[in-house]
């Protein structure tokens, strides 16, 4: 077990033996290069030449982007999270800890042009794949190793996000989302397990640790809502009654003046939509997307329904998988963003903790655009309520009895 040095023991850091089984060292690399792979097909067209992105607060510059994925990586598997031991690049601290580097200054630093950059990135890689060469990883390696890929999976999905805000090409073809279903699954009440439970491999800190929560009876959507059943709420005036909107929801909806989503529109007798360059009709029976939490829960108020609580989603995400559709869409529930009882920060201590006292609410599930390596009920996904530029939709409940 000796391929992948053990990182140096760390106050406060967990036992890392409590997020096994951990995948093998030749799995892990499998991994590695599908999410390198992606990373360069996503990247392909950015270059010293490529105009700049505009400055967003929902987007990063995507040179900067493709280094700090590099020194994430680097960071954490080949220098033991420790600052006190160089990069291989130079100022690589100064330029791309996401934590320390304020997100409007990403644009004016004096970053490596692109060659440079993928390089870094390029170097790293061929690190950690000699690193996962072995047949045994450490319980810390294999920790850290998933910690850097899963890191990279989720910047891969927002390069994706980047391209449908910009409104350019994408430069892989994703599957087309299916057809929902507009039924509801009962869920009889009783006490359920919410969170991850220890020996059930890798999770993010704010998963931890399983807790009984009790529940009433209730019914959940089989799936998330349809472009059609969105439709009905645009079409009978919902972005303009008032009484459907909560203060904050109106509020956003007067400043973007929305009369329906924000990549709608109107096309002689129905809808189309705009999926990154293109203008597409609307498929009445795919999820609905690109949805704030705002407009779900205007929807909801139409409908007569309710957002799920985080409980009620993952509930009926254990009990009812062959029913339970949900690796369309990340999908909205009613939940703030908060830690579990008795929370502690793993050794990244910036993914969950800097965001539980802000707005943000949390999203299950999983989208098209998420590796499948990383979808599991007990994962907690987190933005602020008026973000719409990730795959995200929704899905109802109701008190049992109710459908």
């Amino acid at each position: 077990m000796d391929n992948i040095a053990e990182p140096p023991a760390r106050t406060g850091w967990p036992d890392f033996s409590l997020f096994r089984p951990h995948p093998p060292a030749d799995r892990l690399r499998v991994w590695l290069t599908e999410a390198r792979d992606l990373t360069r097909v996503l990247t392909r067209s950015i270059d010293d030449q490529t105009p700049a992105v505009p400055l967003l607060a929902i987007v990063n510059p995507p040179l900067w982007e493709i280094g700090h994925v590099a020194w994430f990586q680097e960071f954490w598997l080949h220098r033991g999270g420790d600052f006190d031991a160089p990069s291989i690049l130079p100022h690589a601290d100064r330029w791309y800890d996401s934590a320390r580097v304020a997100h409007d200054t990403r644009w004016s630093l004096d970053l490596p042009d692109a060659q440079a950059t993928r390089d870094y990135f390029e170097t790293i890689f061929e690190r950690t794949q000699s690193l996962l060469a072995g047949d045994a990883l450490t319980d810390a390696s294999a920790y850290f190793a998933q910690l850097a890929i899963f890191h990279q999976d989720m910047h891969n999905e927002a390069f994706c996000y980047m391209w449908q805000t910009l409104g350019y090409p994408m430069p892989v073809s994703w599957p087309e989302v299916g057809a929902s279903i507009s039924s509801d699954i009962e869920i009889p009440a009783g006490v359920i397990t919410l969170g991850a439970r220890p020996g059930s491999g890798f999770v993010f800190d704010n998963e931890k640790w399983a807790h009984e929560v009790a529940l009433p009876a209730f019914a959940i959507a089989r799936c998330a809502v349809s472009n059609a059943e969105y439709r009905e709420f645009v079409d009978d005036g919902g972005y303009v009654r008032r009484e459907l909107w909560s203060d904050a929801g109106w509020a956003m909806r007067a400043r973007l003046a929305l009369l329906q989503p924000r990549y709608w529109k109107r096309a002689a007798d129905d809808w189309s939509v705009r999926r990154f360059d293109r203008w597409l009709p609307l498929a009445p029976q795919a999820p609905v997307m690109h949805l704030s939490w705002h407009e779900a829960e205007a929807y909801c108020a139409w409908a007569g329904r309710r957002l799920p609580s985080e409980a009620e989603w993952e509930r009926a995400a254990r009990a009812c998988p062959g029913e339970f559709d949900h690796r369309r869409v990340w999908e909205w529930t009613a939940g703030r963003f908060a830690p579990y009882a008795g929370f502690a920060a793993d050794p990244y201590k910036e993914y969950s903790a800097p965001w539980f006292a802000d707005e943000y609410r949390v999203l299950r599930g999983g989208s098209f655009a998420t590796p499948p390596r990383m979808l599991r009920p007990t994962w907690r996904n987190f933005y602020q309520p008026e973000r719409a530029d990730m795959f995200c939709g929704f899905r109802t409940c109701a008190a049992a009895g109710q459908t």
